[in-house]
């Protein structure tokens, strides 16, 4: 008997599916589960179409919240809405990469809603683009790109954590040719205190630049290395707090130094097409990299002929006991560039090298632009500088 129950409900199963109806629906259940609703948007920061910035950040429990950006001068206070939604629009800006930090009651933290971070040893920041148009040459586009390498290295030199490992990024040109007569000269290229040796690919967009520059014809092909500019480690690790005085360390300089000239450079040399001799190799770096670039370039002027400096770290006068190489570099160097923001707060002493370098004699370039102790500068000023290299 339960045998024939059981085969009477399949068939009336089969006949209600035939007519299309549910095969459940003349027994008791629970009504399907309405769709969930629509999650809104999350408030995030965006770029507005006159080229303005409005931040976003949801805190609700926040007392005063600011952004510190390098698209202003001054910090931005951020105003809440009822939705706990703190918020702020700049003015219409320049197409560039801005880099941003939220203050929140004090505290600083990244936009945790945007996954575009610079990578910093003490202060990593948020980034948003206001895009060009037509596309800035730190825009990525359709143009032939060059190779960017990493390289790992114990340095039995300079003082690193851990156990001593250290790194450089190598950029190579598009087309480059390991077999080239002559080889290719090289810049090297130096970030600033806190970077990685990432931070002028990631952050500078210097391969890009470079890039583009090729594309216009307004650079020669070059192999671009930059090292992570730290003789010493021990003045980043410990903070902004642990920075040693006197033009970013004496020692953290001269331990840098032995480390590029014999470690690096000669790894570079053995694994790249390298053109050798000094007046193929060049050297700019920024800020700390800057006072590492002219220490190199015042002290040993027989290993570069083109040197440069971007809101370099200077010591507060006394040039002659850090610059010790001055006759040697009168007749060596094939270019002295010096440049910095005018807003920069290490303008002044920028502005006494220059005299003092003009006081010497040396061939010296100096450089002022609008702007502070930013990549914004920075930019700009590698865009300038790099079609300058190696000119006969």
């Amino acid at each position: 008997m339960r045998r024939i129950l059981i085969l009477a409900f399949c068939a009336i199963s089969c006949f209600v599916l035939a007519d299309g109806v549910h095969a459940y629906s003349q027994t008791p259940s629970a009504a399907p589960a309405p769709a969930p609703p629509a999650r809104p948007a999350a408030p995030r920061t965006e770029v507005n179409a006159d080229g303005s910035i409005t931040f976003r950040l949801t805190y609700p429990g926040a007392k005063q919240v600011s952004v510190l950006t390098d698209a202003l001068l001054q910090p931005l206070a951020l105003v809440q809405g009822a939705d706990g939604v703190w918020t702020a629009t700049t003015s219409p800006l320049p197409p560039e990469h801005y880099g941003y930090t939220f203050v929140v009651d004090g505290v600083h933290m990244l936009d945790p809603l945007n996954l575009s971070v610079h990578v910093n040893f003490v202060d990593p920041y948020s980034d948003v683009l206001v895009p060009g148009h037509p596309a800035e040459p730190w825009e990525l586009t359709d143009i032939p790109h060059g190779m960017v390498s990493k390289h790992f290295f114990t340095t039995k030199i300079g003082v690193h954590f851990p156990e001593n490992q250290s790194a450089y990024v190598v950029y190579t040109p598009p087309g480059y040719d390991p077999k080239r007569k002559d080889g290719y000269p090289v810049l090297y290229l130096l970030h600033g205190y806190t970077d990685t040796e990432d931070g002028w690919t990631l952050t500078g967009k210097a391969n890009l630049m470079m890039d583009r520059m090729l594309a216009d014809g307004k650079i020669i092909p070059m192999i671009v290395v930059m090292p992570r500019g730290y003789g010493d480690f021990d003045v980043v690790s410990r903070g902004r707090n642990g920075t040693p005085s006197g033009a970013m360390g004496v020692d953290n300089i001269r331990l840098f130094d032995q480390t590029l000239a014999r470690e690096v450079m000669p790894a570079v040399e053995r694994d790249y097409n390298v053109a050798r001799g000094r007046e193929s190799r060049a050297i700019i770096g920024l800020s700390m990299g800057g006072i590492e670039s002219l220490s190199l370039a015042l002290n040993h002027s027989d290993i570069f002929a083109w040197v440069g400096s971007m809101s370099g770290a200077l010591p507060r006068g006394d040039f002659d006991t850090h610059f010790r190489d001055v006759e040697a570099a009168k007749t060596n160097l094939k270019m002295l560039w010096v440049a910095c923001g005018t807003d920069d707060r290490l303008i002044t002493p920028n502005r006494d090298f220059v005299a003092w370098a003009k006081g010497k004699g040396l061939p010296v370039t100096a450089v002022e632009t609008p702007g502070a102790h930013t990549f914004v500068v920075w930019r700009q000023n590698l865009l300038a500088a790099a079609p300058l290299l190696f000119r006969k």
